[in-house]
């Protein structure tokens, strides 16, 4: 599914058939710009809720509103026209019932023209799931480490060792009875995310997971070497954009400073005068 050429964007069930096959990509977007830089190399792009944390500086996911969400949908649409767009609930758009969680999801695919919505939750959540999809709305699953939940998860700490790792399988078998095309692993031991890959018939995607996986997602930003508050072991940087644009930075600043810029090329002349 990976292939430059497609004609059109896959759909939620293309997700699904690509199980088993061509590992599925994908990254975050926050911007339309960066949006159109990964279109033709992703099958879907995800609008992440860590844009709080990546564009906006706040400390976690949890500050993140649907608004945000919507704005930042709108962007990435935008630069769309190869790749799927799929869109996370905010924290508090969807946990109260199925009910608060379907108005939320329908909103977020009206306005931002997403293919799809994405929420965090195991068993506790297949009902709301159920609930969506029945509904129209297409959901991908997240388990495993949960944003959201940091408060009670205890930190970004890895999920699903010892006697944890039953729980997490419950939750991956869940999610996929309950009718998600797909499911996100994040932070889990390799070897417990490819039993979850072996005994669930939809996609793994893996972030901090298993190459086994039947796709990875990463933070765009975070690959690319421009958010540096921290760095994940699961993080590859593939560049590092964000040293070159500072040293970019410090080298308009010191030829500001010395007269240097702008230069001859950069000003422009008076009209000459009309004979």
């Amino acid at each position: 599914m990976s292939a430059t050429a497609k004609k059109r964007a896959p759909v939620p069930d293309d997700i699904r058939a690509a199980k088993g096959g061509t590992p599925l990509v994908s990254l975050t977007a926050y911007t339309t710009p960066m949006a159109q830089l990964m279109d033709a190399h992703c099958d879907f792009v995800l609008v992440g809720d860590s844009v709080g944390m990546v564009l906006h500086g706040l400390p976690s996911t949890l500050g993140v509103t649907m608004e945000m969400m919507i704005l930042h949908g709108q962007a990435v649409a935008r630069g769309l026209t190869s790749a799927m767009m799929v869109t996370d609930l905010p924290f508090g758009s969807y946990e109260e019932s199925p009910q608060q969680a379907f108005r939320n999801a329908a909103r977020l695919m009206r306005e931002t023209g997403a293919g799809a919505v994405k929420l965090e939750g195991g068993v506790g959540m297949a009902d709301t799931i159920a609930f969506l999809v029945q509904r129209g709305i297409p959901v991908m699953a997240h388990i495993g480490l949960t944003p959201q939940s940091v408060n009670t998860l205890g930190g970004y700490r890895v999920q699903g060792r010892g006697a944890a790792r039953d729980a997490l399988m419950k939750d991956a078998k869940s999610v996929s009875n309950a009718g998600a095309f797909a499911v996100v692993l994040e932070k889990i031991p390799e070897t417990l995310a490819n039993d979850v890959t072996a005994n669930i018939p939809i996609p793994t995607i893996g972030i901090g997971a298993s190459a086994g996986c039947d796709g990875q997602i990463l933070v765009l930003d975070d690959m690319l070497g421009l958010f540096t508050a921290f760095k994940a072991k699961f993080v590859k940087r593939y560049a590092h954009l964000g040293d070159d644009a500072e040293a970019a930075i410090a080298a308009y600043a010191a030829e500001v400073r010395a007269r240097e810029f702008p230069g001859k090329e950069h000003v422009f002349a008076d009209k000459a005068p009309e004979k």
